[in-house]
C-alpha cells in the first residue's frame, strides 16, 4: 500500500455524487488519487468489481472539474489504453455516465481501427479531453506530425489490463509509445489498472522511465564514449524507479464448479457437444450469460448447436475478432442495452467489459490459465461484495483434471501471468521509422528515450545502431536495393523519413498482430437475370476467413461463418461470395491459425502432482479416477517431476509415447527434436503426434529392444543437448522458420501488408517474405529480421525456455515401461494422428470410434 495518506477531500460535486448513490468512495480510489496529485504514477492491483476503472478516472474528472474556465480549450488531458476495442468502447460509455449525473463539462471519445478516418482527423485538430484508444492508435498518434502540439498538455495516461498488455510484441510497442509520452509530457503521471498480477513490480517498472544513468552525466559525455555500454560503467546507476503500489485485498470469492453432463467424457476433442443442453438450461435460468470458448472454431460450433436446440428462441449472439466489426458493435450494443440472453465469445471480451446484467459465465474447455478464468469470471456480476458464478465445463476426460486444478487455483487466489520480456527488434524498427515520420530525431537523444521503456532498458547502443541501419538500408545484404531504404540522415546529422509515400505505408502498416492472410465473406445477392448466378457486389460483409481455407472450397461446399450456414459461390478478387444455404446441410468450420492457447506452467505441474498422488483422486469424478486406476493397473503413472516413456509395437509399427503435461507448443518442438535424433540412431521414425499432455512417435525399429540392449540410450535420448546444435540444425531446415520470419519483417516493415490504393494477397507477401529469407541466410546470416525470427521461435512458437526446463527437472527421473500394447493414457495422443479437418458430430463419431477400437485394445 503506498505511502502517501489517502486525501478523503473530494470536490463537493464528487462527494455529492457518491452520496446521492448510497456509495462512500473506497480508500484505494482516495489512495490513488492523493498520489496522482503528488505527481508520482501508480500500480492499481484490484479484484473485479472493486471499482478500479472509476479510480483511474477520478484524478482526471476532478482535476478536469476543477478547471477554470480559461483553461478548458488547452487539448488533450487524458489518455486511456486498452488491449480490445470492445473494451474501450465499454468504458467510454460507462464513463458518461458520472459525467452527465454531475454535469461536467467534460469530452470523451473513442479512437479504435473501427472509428471514421474523418474522426480521426478531427481528433488531432480538436482533441477531446479524454481520449480512449488502443496500443496501435497510440502508435499512429505519436508518429503524428503534430504529436507535439497534440501531447504537449497530456497529463494522465491511464492503462487498463496492464498484465495483458506488457507479455506481447504489442506492449513493447506500447511501452516505446509511453516513453515518448513522458518526453513530450515531462510532468505525464501513468496509472495502471489490473485484477490479475503476479510479479507487480514488472508493472511498476513498465509505468516509469528507466534511467539507468543520471540524465546530466549522460548528456556531458562526448558522443564517441557514449558508443557502447561500457562506455558508461564508470558511471554510478541510479536505482530501478517504480511506480507507486496500491494493493486492494479481499472481494467475494467466486462461486465456481465445474459442470457435471453425468456422461463418460471422450479422451480427445474439444467441442464439449455433450453439455450442449445443460448449457442451454443454464442460459434459461439465467439473465444473461457470457459463453466463453479458446477458438473461434468452437465459438461458430457452440453458436450454431446452442441454435440448433434453441426451442424457447432465445436472444444468443456470437462475438469473436474474425467477424465484420459492425457485427461486433451491434452485438456489444445489445449486450449493453439487456438485449441479449447469451453471447457465445472468445478472448475479444475476456477483459475488463462492465455488463451488469451478466450473472453467469460458462467456460467451455480447460481455461489453460488461473488468471485467464479469473479474468473470465469476473465478467458475471461485477461488483467486489458478490460473487461472480461460473461454470467450467470440459470437453474430455483430461480436461477435467485441469478443470479441477484451475478451481483449486481460484480458491488459493493463485496468479500464473507470463514473465515480463524483453522488447522485440523488429517492434524498435517500426517505432523508429514512425519516429522519423513525426520529425526529424537525434539518434542519441531518440536512444536516450527508447532505454528509458522498461522491455528496452537493456539495450545496447550498437544493437540500436544496428536497428537504425536496418531502417535505413535494410541491412548488409540488401542495403543496394532502394526500395529497402526508409530513413536518410541529413548534413545536420538527424534522421528523417524517406518521402511522405513512405510515412503513409508506415500508417497503413502499424501495428504487431500478424494473422494469416484473411478473405472477406461477402453476402452475394442472386442474378435475376440469370437463374443460378450471383452478382459479384452488393452484399454485406460478413468478417475474414483464412485465405487458406477459402482455398478448399469449390462453388458449392458449405461452411460455417457468423453463426450461419453459407454456401460458397466463388471468389471475386479479394473477396469471397456466399449465399445462405438450405437446411439439411453439413457445412466445415473455417480454421484459424495460432488460436489455442498452451497450458500455463502452473497449471501443468497442479495436473501432474494430481495425477501422482491417489489421494487427490477421491475429488475427481469416477470416470476419471477409474481410468488413472486402469493405467497404473496396466503400466505405471506419471511422477510429479519425472517423465513416463512408454513403448510399445501396434500394425506393424513401433510407437513411443512420452507424457511431460507441458503444452502442445513445447511438446511439438520436443517432438521435432526427437525424431531427429532417432533419425540419426537409425530408428527409422515416420512422424509423431502431439497434444496438451504428451506426446506420439512411431517407427518401424523396435525401441524397446534398443533400451533394454542399452539402457543410457533413453536418458541420452531426452539429454538437454538437444536444444544445442539439434535445435539450431533443426531450425535452419524448418519452414516455421520462414513463417515465423514473415511476421517479423512484415512488424519491422521489410514487407508492407498494404499500399496506398492496394494491398498485397497473402501469397505475394509469403513469396516476397520467403524470397527475401533466402537471401539473407545465404548472405547475411546475422541480420536483424534472422535474430528477431529466432527468439521469436525460441519464446513463442518453440517454447523453448519452457522445454529447457522440463528437460533439465527429469534427468535421472525418467522411467520406461515396455508394453506389449498401447495403455489407457497413451490412447489421448495416439488419437491425435492422422487426425483430419473434420468439423461437428462427423469429427466426434471419428474420434469415437477411434477411441473405442484403441481402449478394447488397451484394456484387453
Amino acid at each position: 500500500m503506498s505511502a502517501v495518506p489517502p486525501d478523503p477531500a473530494l470536490p463537493e460535486r464528487f462527494a455529492a455524487w457518491f452520496a446521492g448513490r448510497g456509495w462512500a468512495p473506497r480508500p484505494h480510489q482516495l489512495d490513488l488519487l492523493a498520489i496522482v496529485r503528488a505527481g508520482r504514477s501508480a500500480l492499481l492491483v484490484a479484484p473485479t468489481g472493486a471499482g478500479k476503472t472509476l479510480a483511474g478516472f477520478l484524478p482526471s474528472l476532478t482535476a478536469l472539474a476543477e478547471r477554470p474556465p480559461a483553461k478548458r480549450s488547452r487539448g488533450l488531458h487524458t489518455l486511456y489504453i486498452s488491449p480490445l476495442k470492445a473494451l474501450a468502447v465499454d468504458i467510454a460509455r460507462n464513463l458518461e455516465t458520472p459525467i452527465a449525473e454531475m454535469g461536467l463539462s467534460i469530452r470523451v471519445e473513442t479512437r479504435t481501427g473501427d472509428t471514421p478516418s474523418h474522426k480521426r482527423t478531427r481528433q488531432v485538430e480538436r482533441p477531446p479531453d479524454i481520449l480512449l484508444t488502443t496500443p496501435e492508435q497510440l502508435a499512429l498518434l505519436i508518429a503524428h506530425r503534430e504529436a507535439s502540439e497534440l501531447f504537449a498538455n497530456l497529463s494522465c495516461v491511464v492503462l487498463d489490463e496492464l498484465h495483458a498488455l506488457v507479455t506481447s510484441k504489442r506492449g513493447d510497442l506500447l511501452s516505446l509509445a509511453l516513453a515518448r509520452l513522458h518526453r513530450l509530457s515531462p510532468g505525464l503521471t501513468a496509472i495502471g489498472l489490473s485484477a490479475t498480477v503476479r510479479e507487480p513490480d514488472d508493472l511498476r517498472r513498465y509505468l516509469v522511465p528507466q534511467r539507468q544513468f543520471p540524465v546530466e552525466d549522460r548528456g556531458s559525455l562526448p558522443f564517441q564514449e557514449r558508443e557502447t555500454r561500457g562506455g558508461h560503467e564508470a558511471l554510478e546507476p541510479e536505482p530501478t524507479p517504480m511506480a507507486d503500489l496500491v494493493v486492494v485485498q479481499g472481494g467475494a470469492a467466486p462461486d465456481l464448479h465445474m459442470l457435471d453432463t453425468g456422461l463418460t467424457l471422450p479422451l480427445a476433442g474439444h467441442t464439449a457437444w455433450q453439455a450442449m443442453p445443460m448449457i442451454y438450461d443454464l442460459i434459461g435460468r439465467h439473465r444473461t450469460v457470457l459463453v466463453f470458448v479458446n477458438t473461434r472454431l468452437q465459438a461458430e460450433y457452440t453458436f450454431q448447436e446452442l441454435w440448433r436446440i434453441n426451442e424457447a428462441s432465445y436472444p444468443i449472439a456470437l462475438h469473436h475478432g474474425s467477424l465484420d466489426a459492425t457485427q461486433r458493435r451491434r452485438v456489444e450494443a445489445a449486450m449493453a442495452a439487456g438485449q441479449l440472453r447469451a453471447i457465445v465469445c472468445t478472448a475479444t471480451l475476456d477483459l475488463g467489459i462492465d455488463w451488469g446484467d451478466v450473472d453467469l459465465v460458462v467456460n467451455i474447455g480447460a481455461p489453460k490459465g488461473a488468471s485467464r478464468i479469473m479474468q473470465r469470471i469476473g465478467r458475471a456480476n461485477h461488483r467486489m461484495d458478490e460473487p461472480s458464478k461460473a461454470y467450467l465445463v470440459p470437453a474430455n476426460r483430461f480436461e477435467i483434471l485441469e478443470c479441477q486444478a484451475a478451481l483449486d487455483a481460484v480458491e488459493a487466489a493463485a496468479q500464473d501471468t507470463p514473465d515480463a520480456r524483453l522488447g522485440g527488434p523488429d517492434v524498435l524498427a517500426q517505432h523508429i521509422l514512425g519516429m522519423a515520420c513525426a520529425d526529424a530525431f537525434d539518434p542519441i537523444q531518440l536512444y536516450d528515450e527508447i532505454v528509458s521503456a522498461a522491455p528496452y532498458a537493456t539495450l545496447s547502443w550498437e544493437d540500436f545502431e544496428a536497428v537504425v541501419d536496418y531502417v535505413a538500408t535494410g541491412g548488409y545484404a540488401l542495403r543496394a536495393y532502394e526500395r529497402f531504404a526508409k530513413i536518410l540522415r541529413g548534413p545536420d546529422g538527424l534522421w528523417r523519413v524517406r518521402d511522405a509515400r513512405t510515412a503513409q505505408q508506415y500508417r497503413m502498416n502499424v501495428g504487431t498482430i500478424v494473422e494469416s492472410a484473411k478473405v472477406r465473406v461477402r453476402l452475394a445477392r442472386a442474378n435475376r437475370t440469370r437463374p443460378g448466378a450471383v452478382l459479384p457486389r452488393g452484399g454485406r460483409v460478413l468478417g475474414e476467413i483464412e485465405e487458406d481455407f477459402a482455398d478448399t472450397l469449390t462453388p458449392g461446399d458449405t461452411f460455417l461463418f457468423a453463426g450461419e450456414v453459407l454456401r460458397f459461390e466463388g471468389l471475386s478478387e479479394d473477396e469471397a461470395l456466399a449465399t445462405r444455404a438450405g437446411p439439411g446441410t453439413d457445412p466445415a468450420i473455417p480454421s484459424y491459425a495460432g488460436a489455442k492457447f498452451p497450458i500455463s506452467t502452473f497449471l501443468a505441474a497442479r495436473v501432474r502432482a494430481m495425477i501422482a498422488d491417489p489421494f487427490e483422486w477421491d475429488r475427481l469424478p469416477k470416470q476419471v479416477s477409474d481410468y488413472l486406476v486402469q493405467q497404473r493397473t496396466r503400466s505405471v503413472l506419471p511422477g510429479a517431476t519425472g517423465l513416463l516413456v512408454e513403448t510399445f509395437p501396434r500394425s506393424g509399427r513401433y510407437y513411443l509415447t512420452a507424457f511431460p503435461f507441458e503444452g502442445r507448443l513445447a511438446h511439438q518442438t520436443l517432438g521435432m527434436l526427437l525424431t531427429r535424433r532417432l533419425e540419426r540412431a537409425r530408428m527409422r521414425p515416420l512422424g509423431f503426434a502431439a497434444n496438451d499432455y504428451g506426446i506420439a512417435i512411431w517407427m518401424t525399429r523396435d525401441l524397446s529392444a534398443r533400451i533394454a540392449l542399452e539402457p543410457e540410450f533413453l536418458e541420452a535420448l531426452f539429454a538437454e543437448d538437444m536444444l544445442g546444435d539439434d535445435l539450431e540444425a533443426w531450425l535452419d531446415e524448418s519452414a516455421m522458420m520462414k513463417r515465423t520470419f514473415r511476421q517479423c519483417a512484415v512488424i519491422a516493415g521489410l514487407i508492407e501488408r498494404r499500399y496506398p490504393g492496394q494491398a498485397k494477397t497473402g501469397r505475394q507477401v509469403t513469396m516476397s517474405t520467403d524470397l527475401v529469407y533466402d537471401v539473407l541466410r545465404k548472405h547475411q546470416p546475422d541480420h536483424l529480421l534472422l535474430r528477431a525470427a529466432r527468439q521469436d521461435a525460441a519464446t513463442g512458437l518453440l517454447d523453448v525456455k519452457r522445454l529447457g526446463v522440463m528437460l533439465k527437472r527429469i534427468q535421472g527421473r525418467i522411467v520406461h515401461k515396455s508394453l506389449d500394447r498401447v495403455s489407457p493414457l497413451s490412447v489421448s495422443v495416439m488419437l491425435e494422428i492422422g487426425r483430419e479437418k473434420v468439423y461437428g458430430e462427423g469429427a466426434d463419431e471419428i474420434l469415437a470410434e477411434a477411441e473405442a477400437q484403441l481402449l478394447e485394445e488397451a484394456l484387453g
